[in-house]
């Protein structure tokens, strides 16, 4: 991967949204729900505050997260698409 993310921030590859429901019924291909897990490609620098606080990443390279619904920047790289997503949009690190 050629982009490093800046300070405070994930590079994220947004993974499939669920075309199922949890009691099984199968979604049409026009409910397109915007997806909220990715992939964590890279790990921006730890992001320190006005304050001079130094905020770790809340996760690592590798890991598969759960980001806020509306969070992040999409950016298109090569052909695919990406997410920059702030330190702060994340909500969950999948357990494995």
């Amino acid at each position: 991967m050629k982009l490093k993310p800046t300070s405070g921030y994930l590079l994220i590859e947004p993974l499939e949204a669920e075309k199922r429901t949890a009691s099984g019924i199968v979604l049409p291909e026009t409910h397109e729900e915007k997806p909220q897990r990715g992939k964590v490609l890279e790990v921006g620098d730890q992001e320190i505050t006005e304050a001079g606080v130094k905020k770790p990443a809340p996760c690592k390279k590798g890991d598969v997260v759960v980001y806020k619904q509306w969070g992040g920047n999409e950016v298109k790289y090569e052909g695919k698409d990406y997410l920059l997503v702030k330190f702060e949009d994340i909500l969950a690190i999948e357990v494995k």
